[in-house]
């Protein structure tokens, strides 16, 4: 992980070549939402989104590709992620988040 996420990709170690960089981070994010949009046991959590999930997924997509070490594309764009600032609007219990956290390992198997 990056030490500071302003750090503009300025860290000693990368995740994001371990993993397959944008060949991998672009279907991984692909996927999560896919799955989000079409899995019944995600439904909580993909009503805390908008109806359109293609800002969200460009939004993850940025902010992971400078969380694993590649460019700082989300912080270019809008600036610190402040994620729980961020999140303060939307109602997240254990519920949402175990959806999400499903979605996410679905998605890393599947891709």
């Amino acid at each position: 992980m990056p030490d500071d996420p302003t750090s503009h990709g300025k860290s000693s170690s990368t995740s994001e070549q371990p993993i397959g960089g944008d060949t991998t981070v672009r279907p991984l994010v692909k996927r999560f939402y896919e799955l989000m949009d079409t899995l019944p046991e995600a439904a909580r959590c993909r009503a805390i989104h908008p109806p359109s999930l293609k800002g969200s997924e460009a939004k993850l997509y940025d902010y992971l590709t400078g969380y694993l070490g590649g460019p700082p594309v989300y912080v270019e764009k809008h600036g610190h992620p402040r994620l729980r600032a961020r999140h303060f609007a939307a109602a997240i219990g254990p519920q949402e988040r175990d959806e999400w956290m499903l979605c996410f390992r679905r998605a890393l198997d599947e891709t």
